[in-house]
């Protein structure tokens, strides 16, 4: 019989975003397991639903970027010493070094192994290597792999273990269709959509996710006659305000004031997405994973993309002919016009499965629980 695991992940804070969501699917898979299930963050949006799953939540302030910080060592090192976890699993750099410092002055032959995920590719230094540190080093993706390997040569490729995140198709199933009621609200919401192919690009309001490249792209198939409207989905953060300004004056500046629509941050992506044509992803910096690009696929909407990291990885998996060279304008256009003419996907996506993550991820527990 499988022994019974404690597992307790650390991350800042429980509000939204990749690394949170990984966060709470472990935390959930442990649960079903019969193990159980601790998360020690800074607290936010998510703790409900994370207890209400199953798991414990304890609050300590591991997400400040400060020496403060480093006053939380031995509040830790306690919590350690109280709940003999199995395993320690950190998933940011504050609280990986709050772990960390914390298991160094604990009995090695005793003390809670140690595991980290590489979430994002960190400024090279050597406050980011702490996330190289782990006893397992989980990789979210061959480019998280190769960026350990390259700028962390002291970390054992033997110690990397890549797995990716995933989608669950339960969540974002094949040919999704909204309730009549949400999409009443949504045609009622955003009348301008009608009988128009609506382009869809997700993400934060950031320089980072590509937002001009999107506006030129879209200005580029008005011309052409093709009805196509951006949609802009995702939140800003107050000290954004002023890029969103920015895009919002550069929208009427290119006269695409009636094409263009910011629906601000979304907790329906899966209803949204289903009512687009098409879903791109056209970040300036490579993406680690690229959870959103999944959850499109896995609805069978089709995706266009720069082929660089996690996303390229993904495309060339699932929908090869939606990678574009970066930077290609002109081959992104003509990308978006042959997928715009493919219509929907017609088989569901077959790789990158949540339960393939999840099975994984505890393998890699219980693998070093039996070897501690």
């Amino acid at each position: 019989m499988t022994k019974k695991l404690t597992v307790l992940q650390t991350l800042p804070a429980l509000h939204s975003g990749g690394v949170e969501r990984g966060t709470l699917e472990i935390a959930r898979a442990l649960v079903a397991a019969g193990h159980r299930s601790i998360v020690v963050s800074n607290g936010g949006r998510l703790v409900e639903q994370l207890e209400r799953e199953g798991s414990e939540h304890i609050t300590m302030p591991v997400h400040r970027k400060s020496l403060a910080s480093l006053f939380q060592i031995r509040p830790f090192r306690r919590l350690l010493e109280e709940l003999k976890p199995d395993i320690v699993h950190a998933r940011s750099r504050i609280p990986a070094w709050i772990a960390w410092l914390a298991l160094r002055r604990m009995n090695p032959a005793t003390r809670p192994r140690f595991v980290t995920t590489v979430h994002g590719m960190y400024s090279v230094s050597p406050y980011s290597a702490i996330m190289t540190k782990g006893e397992v080093v989980i990789a979210v993706s061959e480019t998280v792999r190769d960026y350990v390997l390259t700028h962390y040569p002291a970390c054992d490729p033997a110690r990397i273990k890549l797995i990716y995140r995933g989608v669950d198709p339960a969540e974002f199933p094949f040919q999704y269709q909204p309730s009549a009621t949400w999409l009443a609200q949504w045609q009622q919401d955003y009348p301008q959509l009608a009988g128009q192919q609506v382009l869809a690009l997700p993400g934060r309001i950031t320089r980072l996710k590509g937002h001009e490249t999107f506006l030129t792209l879209v200005s580029a198939l008005r011309a052409q006659g093709l009805p196509v409207h951006g949609l802009i989905v995702g939140g800003v953060e107050e000290e954004k305000r002023a890029y969103l300004a920015e895009l919002k004056a550069r929208v009427a500046d290119m006269g695409l004031a009636d094409n263009i629509t910011f629906t601000g941050l979304r907790s329906d992506i899966r209803d949204v997405f289903s009512q687009c044509q098409l879903v791109l992803s056209l970040s300036t910096q490579p993406e680690t994973f690229g959870r959103t690009v999944l959850e499109a696929l896995s609805l069978g909407i089709p995706v266009v993309a720069w082929d660089q990291g996690g996303v390229g990885e993904i495309l060339r998996a699932c929908q090869p002919e939606g990678a574009v060279t970066t930077n290609n304008n002109a081959a992104l256009e003509q990308a978006v016009v042959n997928a715009l003419n493919a219509g929907p996907r017609n088989k569901p996506v077959e790789h990158f499965r949540l339960t393939d993550m999840c099975a994984e991820t505890l393998w890699v527990y219980t693998g070093m629980s039996r070897h501690a």
